[in-house]
């Protein structure tokens, strides 16, 4: 059976590209984006496969280049979380799939912008902007998800300035078909947060296992790694010995917008099926667009995606700013996008299921896979309920 992505309803609307947040080129990148992304027809029936060509298919045509600097093949001077908004937005628009690779590409790699040494953004950063290296980003535990300090995977001093992994990370995008991980491991096993390292694991060093697939309601390529005697060398570590949670929280600074993206592009979609499922559907006469019942609910979807639209482009707008700065951080920003965009993105393509009728949830259909696609976003990289803690704190301290 051949499963691709339906078709879109209509083009996804580009009137948000006159808004301050953008300039010229996230103008260009966005309208080149479109089509681009409307003309691909990817065999989605297996994952792994398909998330393999995604990657191929985004790297050859160029839009991976946006997942690293210039300096290593990438497209813009630095990581620009404006234009990584707009590419996932568009392509969560086409296929949430599209967007996972392209997504996992940036935070995979993510680390090793920030933080990585000469030799390992030379060796790493090429491959990934190509599409020639897939990248994986590995900090989940099965104890420890949004309780970062309570990883238990250690990674401990072994002969010749070496390191020994032991121990498992779990919930791993990409596990299984990456070709490096950037992991994160105790290497002070007392040391909460403080005691973190990072390092970049090859998907073939010895030791490593990523044979258990995890399955889930909407199809990615996710596993649990297991650390058995796992030897890197002393030139894996990645940034600085026992900086590794701060590095991992400001690579989750910026990607957290755009998760909030993926899931505007997501509610965009639902919504724009909706709409045209609503000027199509006869009833008792006339279209169900004629209704005002149908009316009133297609102004709350129309609504919620633009309060989530706001707030993402101004969480991605507000960290490109404070980079200019010297690197301010945005975290209360970021994580009032993510909250807002996966939980009304939620609430619209609930509502666009509903106006579906039956229809709405016959497997095949797109709001029915839209369904089940929105809601782990609202759970990885931070769920909603964390987000929430993260600005609770920050009004609290506001003068």
């Amino acid at each position: 059976m051949h499963i691709a992505t339906p078709p879109a309803p209509c083009p996804p609307s580009t009137a948000h590209l006159d808004l301050p947040f953008f300039d010229d080129a996230h103008r260009t990148l966005a309208r080149g984006l479109v089509p681009w992304a409307a003309a691909q027809d990817v065999d989605e029936t297996d994952d792994r496969a398909a998330c393999r060509e995604w990657v191929r298919r985004l790297g050859a045509d160029g839009w991976l280049r946006y997942c690293v600097p210039a300096a290593h093949g990438g497209a813009l001077p630095a990581l620009d979380s404006r234009a990584l908004v707009l590419l996932r937005e568009t392509l969560a628009y086409h296929s949430p799939l599209a967007d996972f690779a392209f997504a996992m590409q940036g935070l995979g790699s993510g680390a090793i912008t920030l933080a990585g040494s000469p030799a390992q953004q030379a060796h790493y950063l090429q491959g990934v902007a190509s599409g020639q290296l897939i990248a994986a980003f590995a900090l989940s535990e099965p104890e420890a998800g949004s309780d970062v300090g309570a990883m238990r995977t250690t990674a401990l001093p072994a002969a010749g300035g070496a390191y020994t992994l032991d121990g498992s990370k779990t919930w791993i995008s990409n596990g299984g078909i990456a070709d490096f991980y950037c992991v994160f491991a105790k290497t002070e096993p007392d040391g909460g947060t403080r005691g973190i390292s990072a390092f970049i694991v090859d998907a073939t060093a010895k030791g490593l296992d990523t044979s258990r697939h995890i399955h889930v309601m909407a199809p990615h390529p996710l596993a649990t790694l297991a650390f058995t005697g796992c030897e890197v060398p002393s030139s894996a570590l990645l940034g600085e010995l026992n900086g590794g949670f701060k590095l991992a929280m400001r690579t989750l600074d910026i990607f957290r917008a755009s998760v909030a993206a993926a899931a505007l592009g997501m509610a965009r979609r639902a919504l724009a099926e909706a709409v045209h499922h609503a000027r199509q559907r006869r009833m008792f006469g006339q279209s169900l667009a004629d209704f005002q019942l149908t009316q009133a609910r297609i102004g709350e979807m129309a609504a919620l995606v633009d309060s989530a639209a706001l707030l993402t482009y101004r969480a991605a707008w507000l960290r490109d700013e404070g980079e200019k700065r010297g690197g301010t951080r945005v975290t209360a920003e970021a994580a009032m996008a993510k909250m807002t965009a996966t939980e009304n993105a939620q609430r619209v393509i609930d509502m666009a299921l509903q106006l579906h009728g039956g229809r709405g949830v016959e497997v095949g259909s797109k709001v029915e896979s839209l369904y089940r696609d929105i809601r782990s976003l609202r759970i990885y990289e931070g769920a909603t309920e964390v987000q929430q803690l993260i600005i609770g704190k920050a009004a609290l301290q506001t003068p």
